[in-house]
């Protein structure tokens, strides 16, 4: 029997709103913009192209990862349990376990709805036994789940690195929301970059094909197109760079030249080479991520990497 159509769930809290983070983020000194907003359908599509580009290590390493083990975690969640996966993009992924389990359910997470439509449409074509209620939210700061998902065993699902956009006080918080959604005895299904050699990070972020430096630059095309701000795009550059003190990438965009932007009347100037920080992106050797976990109330039930240890996948539970 096919299950139902997709469902669609704008569960975005009021407070989500472009404007009020550019004009926030550029008050500030340094002036920096929370990483989610780079993530309209255009920024997707973007993401989508930069994990095609061949310096980004990480989409094989995952991939690879995967291949070998996904029967595995399948066996480890079994049959029947929900997977909800925040921040689900194009749901290509998931479809990693969906070859070795049966879900009661998939709840993707994600702020962009038309990406998210276009997403669980296709799944839904290549699933159809599948339940899909998808939810439009921002996941960074709530992880609701839509009433109609059934009741039973739960697992979080958040491949990617995107835990390190988080700062590491933040990405304890997202793991205790992750830990909240799938409750007590659900696991967390995990995807956390590793440190390595700084010349490999660098070019990750910095492609030939110049798409990182358009995904980054999409901040502000969307700050234009939304907001009718006036930046002017040849006015920005791209840098990206690997803070080893830090222990992360930092991105930014860099004002080639003294400029002054106007956005909903609000008025900010740029002196030549300020910058905008746009995104960090923290990489985790494995006992620190674990201790990060532990903190949250997560265990380490197992974790797996690459052959050339670029990349880790763990599988968390909750205690």
């Amino acid at each position: 029997m096919n299950a139902p159509h997709p469902s669609l769930h704008d569960l975005r809290p009021p407070t989500l709103d472009l404007a009020q983070a550019m004009i926030e983020g550029l008050s500030t000194s340094p002036k920096a913009v929370e990483p989610k907003f780079f993530y309209d359908a255009r920024g997707s599509a973007l993401f989508d192209q930069i994990c095609a580009q061949p310096e980004y290590y990480l989409p094989a390493a995952e991939r690879e990862i995967f291949a070998a083990h996904a029967p595995e975690i399948a066996a480890s969640l079994g049959d029947g349990v929900v997977l909800i996966e925040p921040g689900a993009g194009s749901a290509i992924k998931i479809r990693w376990l969906l070859e070795h389990c049966r879900p009661g359910a998939y709840v993707p997470v994600d702020i962009s709805q038309t990406h998210l439509t276009t997403s669980v449409a296709a799944l839904a074509r290549a699933y159809p036994w599948l339940r899909i209620h998808a939810a439009i939210a921002d996941y960074t700061h709530s992880l609701p789940i839509p009433a109609v998902v059934p009741a039973g065993p739960r697992a979080a699902f958040f491949p990617g690195s995107s835990l390190g956009n988080f700062e590491p006080g933040d990405a304890v918080a997202f793991l205790r929301l992750m830990r909240s959604a799938v409750g007590r005895g659900g696991h967390v299904i995990i995807g956390v970059d590793r440190k390595k050699d700084r010349t490999l990070l660098d070019a990750a972020y910095n492609d030939a094909a110049g798409v990182t430096a358009r995904f980054n630059l999409n901040l502000l095309h969307r700050a234009n197109a939304e907001l009718g701000a006036d930046f002017e795009l040849d006015g920005y550059t791209h840098k990206a760079f690997y803070n080893a003190a830090r222990g992360r990438i930092e991105m930014h965009l860099v004002s080639r030249r003294p400029q002054v932007v106007r956005i909903n009347g609000n008025v900010f100037q740029f002196a030549a080479g300020e910058s905008l920080h746009t995104e960090n992106s923290y990489k985790y050797r494995p006992e620190e991520f674990i201790g990060l976990a532990e903190r949250a109330g997560l265990w380490c039930h197992a974790h797996w990497t690459d052959a050339r240890a670029y990349f880790g996948v763990y599988l968390l539970t909750v205690g």
